[in-house]
């Protein structure tokens, strides 16, 4: 099993180094601090200075930590120039100025820690969510046994209450599904046989049978967790660079303070540590050091960043690290595949058109009976439409499939097929057979599925009886008001690459105002479309986004900035090729994931503008207000470089606060005979 993404707790004297731990450590320097200054400047008690010293004491063992860690690592980094600046303050006389230092360094500190925790447990829940036992049949036995255990085939019972231990597909019972911490959807998912359970998701109604698919350690959580895992690991581009130059940068801002300190010395002549009436060059070195130092440069991406992976989770979106966030935000047009992303990618019965039947549901009832075993996608939709109608399929006895044109049988010793209308005519009766084809050629011209069954007469009482099953593949919720959310957020052309033949294509486009589409593609096609959109859009500075299945559409997936799987958190292929995997059913994910992306992008450049404005401003503060005979207080310098950087935190903590996208709970809206999204009237 994939290992929790964050560290267990440590255990003996290391608990005390814990963010929380820190954070009342900073208090308590904070309480010292605050008892002095009344003891000293207040009462005038000069021997209340100890409670300086005493603050002092505290933060150098919290910042003292990781400076001596740097140093064993050969590193020269902030935690070191904290610690020199404030021991440097001490000495020169003004400890309080150092316990100050160090107790906002510690708080900031604390609650960048605790930001980050934050954002990591917002993901690192899922592992939280994983059952610990499993209930699954062994003979004729009930047995409880650990979820690690489970081998595909197995067959697991899930009660109401308790969480489905392996990604499984349900084999009996129907039941309702909350799968809310895995896609965000706000609703419980229907499930009835044949449709797959995900684990960690909760059955909420009734217990349900169902057989393992993957074992628990090839789950979709494990995946997920896996991906997020490596996700925090990555960096930004932005942020690598900063990461490379943070060393040289700290020793710079060292060699700086040292010679601005030793030409206010030698060169103008200043006192080395001064008196209380004008700092000396010490001094003035020191707050140099200290207000120039990257504390809050260094933390303004992975901040944000790892805020904004957090809060995409919840909202059912993957990022796999910060730079597919990055690619996102720039994304000015869009590719989709069309079959399993604008659509579901499997037919669905929206209408059973008689044409010699008396009896809609009879039909269907033999049509259901004829499919009973079969795993073929038309069958499956069939008896999903007979159980969403509550028709109980008719037995069929002396079943026959006949390969590439149908399957038949006899029901109350009278012939039935159901296949293509060649297969079926013989049943058909002779003044019927234009009218079917009639159906049939206007059926399959919309870019829809229909099959026929047939009924052979029997004896002289009765004439022999067809119909027509119209099926088509339904559209995912959000494809309707996909383009014009877009549209508004800048994202132009919005149009799909696919496969399938053009009627079918131009029947989907025109249904969901596609800005254009492309039919008939094979995979280089679409290769070479994107390769044009990303000319066209690299003008204007932007990047082309692709949604596909991560499967058939790789080469795209690959060349595109950045790729999007969409919907399908079982499938490997799509969890590994995309920069992106959407969880939910819905496309309403994609638009606020690019809201996201593109705030967390603000959020970096606010972050960065905050921290050079406030390094920039002080230093300067600092070189001039010296030479001017205005000292800028050391207090505050500090106060300005720690604030910066708890400013910072801050900020990238909102990202966690954006609102979910709306109507996620829609994505399950097409399960069911009554609530199809299909975009063609009926027929008849």
């Amino acid at each position: 099993m994939t290992q929790a993404p964050e560290n267990p707790r440590p255990g003996g004297w290391r608990a005390i180094f814990e963010p929380r731990a820190e954070l009342t450590a900073a208090v308590v320097m904070g309480v010292l601090l605050a008892g002095g200054y009344l003891a000293v400047r207040v009462a005038g008690w000069a021997e209340g200075e100890w409670a300086y010293w005493a603050s002092l004491a505290i933060g150098l063992i919290y910042g003292g930590r990781p400076a001596v860690q740097s140093l064993l690592e050969r590193r020269f980094d902030i935690d070191v120039l904290m610690v020199v600046g404030a021991g440097l303050a001490a000495y020169i006389g003004h400890p309080e100025e150092g316990a100050l230092l160090l107790f906002l360094f510690v708080l900031a500190g604390a609650f960048e820690d605790l930001a980050m925790e934050r954002t990591r447990r917002e993901v690192a829940a899922l592992h939280g969510i994983m059952p610990k036992d499993a209930l699954v049949k062994r003979g004729d036995d009930w047995v409880i046994v650990d979820p690690g255990e489970l081998v595909p085939g197995d067959v697991i019972k899930v009660r109401p209450g308790e969480r489905v231990p392996a990604d499984a597909t349900v084999v009996s019972g129907e039941s309702q599904m909350d799968q809310s911490a895995i896609t965000g959807e706000s609703h419980p998912r229907p499930v009835t046989p044949g449709d797959e359970l995900f684990a960690g998701t909760i059955n909420t109604d009734d217990p349900i049978e169902a057989r393992v698919l993957r074992a628990a350690k090839e789950s979709s959580l494990q995946k997920i967790l896996e991906l997020v895992m490596r996700a925090r690991e990555q960096r930004e581009p932005v942020q690598r660079v900063i990461d490379r130059l943070s060393q040289p940068y700290a020793l710079g801002v060292m060699l700086v303070s040292v010679l601005v300190g030793l030409t206010w010395w030698l060169g103008l002549g200043r006192p080395l540590l001064g008196d209380a009436d004008r700092p000396g060059a010490l001094y003035t070195a020191i707050t140099l050091l200290i207000v120039a130092s990257p504390c809050a440069l260094v933390i303004a991406t992975p901040t944000a960043t790892l805020a904004a992976i957090a809060r995409a989770a919840r909202g059912g979106v993957l990022f796999k690290g910060g730079a597919a966030i990055e690619r996102l935000a720039r994304a000015g047009a869009m590719c989709l595949d069309k079959t399993g992303t604008i659509t579901f990618g499997r037919p669905r019965l929206y209408e059973v058109h008689p044409v010699a039947w008396s009896q809609g549901p009879e039909m269907l009832a033999v049509a259901a009976g004829l499919e009973a075993d079969s795993t073929h996608p038309i069958a499956v939709a069939i008896r999903e439409a007979a159980e969403a109608r509550g028709v109980t399929p008719a037995t069929v006895t002396d079943i026959n499939h006949v390969t590439a044109r149908g399957i038949g049988g006899r029901v109350n010793g009278r012939e039935v097929r159901l296949g293509s209308l060649a297969f079926t005519e013989p049943l058909i009766p002779a003044c019927f057979r234009n009218r079917v084809a009639e159906v049939l050629e206007r059926i399959q011209g919309r870019g829809h599925v229909a099959v026929t069954i047939a009924m052979a007469s029997e004896g002289t009482e009765a004439s022999g009886q067809a119909a027509v099953l119209i099926m088509a593949d339904a559209i995912r919720p959000g494809a309707n008001t996909l383009t014009a959310e877009l549209h508004r957020l800048g994202v132009k052309p919005v149009r799909m690459l696919t496969g399938d033949n053009r009627k079918t294509a131009e029947r989907v486009a025109k249904a969901i105002g596609l800005d254009a589409f492309d039919a008939d593609l094979l995979p280089e096609d679409k290769l070479r479309i994107v390769g044009e959109l990303k000319r066209e859009a690299a003008g204007r500075g932007a990047g082309v986004a692709f949604i596909g299945d991560g499967v058939n559409d790789a080469p795209a997936l690959a060349l595109a900035d950045i790729s999007l799987a969409m919907g399908t958190i079982g499938t490997a292929a799509a969890l590994e090729s995309a920069d992106a995997v959407l969880l939910t059913d819905s496309l309403i994910t994609v638009p606020w994931a690019i809201r996201l992306a593109r705030r967390a992008r603000r959020t970096i450049a606010t972050n960065f503008a905050i921290a050079i404005s406030i390094m920039v401003f002080m230093a300067i503060a600092t070189l001039v207000g010296s030479l001017t005979g205005h000292d800028l207080p050391l207090g505050l310098g500090v106060l300005a470089h720690e604030g910066g950087t708890i400013l910072v935190v801050i900020n990238s903590l909102t990202l966690l606060w954006l609102a979910a996208p709306r109507g996620v709970a829609a994505a399950t809206a097409h399960r069911g005979w009554s609530n199809q999204s299909i975009v063609e009237p009926r027929v008849g």
